[in-house]
């Protein structure tokens, strides 16, 4: 059966969705096997939940207000909290980035990688607790600490008060690119990162390079 025309610009194409179709499927399967799957037995194509996840994340729209035409809301965000959990976005990100790589003469993994932080304002609705000031920018919200491969792609992030330091965001970040990459040995990052990382990195296997 032909499928319908995509009705927002955010929907994933034909093209895309084979990319990411066996990995949910796979999923899917085990979740059943265990007893575990949403809606028995599943009533929802998994194709339009993630549609409705990436209008979610395309508009900024609270959950609620999720369009009609998609599964309930509650359903949807279901599906969202299951695949964080079970760590699902995390296999399509390294699904991607390995196809992107390849695409560009690389190999499938990374052997280097790039720090650096972020200090960002927060609307008035976030939570006090989960804020802080970066004294350095004079910025009261959140910080988030990336690292990427040296073609710019995601590989680890953590998301902070302001008031957390580069270097504290920067071990944990290393401690997450050493578990999930081993073939990374060398990292580069900017002045705000300094002693404790190196020191960290070099513990870890990582030689840690400041460079302005």
């Amino acid at each position: 059966m032909p499928r319908r025309p995509r009705p927002y610009p955010s929907d994933l194409s034909d093209a895309r969705w084979k990319l990411l179709e066996p990995t949910l499927a796979a999923w899917r399967a085990e979740r059943r096997g265990k007893g575990l799957d949403i809606g028995r037995p599943p009533e929802h194509d998994l194709r339009r939940i993630m549609d409705a996840i990436l209008y979610v994340d395309r508009t900024g729209i609270p959950w609620r207000y999720l369009p009609h035409d998609f599964a309930p809301w509650e359903t949807v965000y279901g599906y969202f909290a299951a695949w964080q959990k079970d760590e699902v976005f995390d296999q399509l990100n390294g699904l991607l980035r390995r196809l992107v790589r390849k695409a560009e003469g690389r190999e499938a993994e990374p052997s280097a990688c790039v720090l650096d932080a972020q200090s960002i304002k927060t609307s008035a609705n976030v939570p006090a607790a989960s804020q802080g000031i970066d004294a350095g920018k004079k910025i009261a919200g959140r910080k988030r600490h990336i690292g990427v491969d040296t073609l710019g792609l995601l590989l680890a992030v953590l998301v902070t008060a302001a008031s957390v330091s580069d270097n504290a965001g920067g071990i944990h970040l290393l401690s997450d690119i050493a578990e999930g990459y081993p073939r990374i040995t060398k990292a580069w990052a900017d002045t705000g990162y300094r002693t404790k990382v190196i020191d960290h990195g070099a513990r870890l296997g990582i030689d840690v390079e400041v460079t302005r």
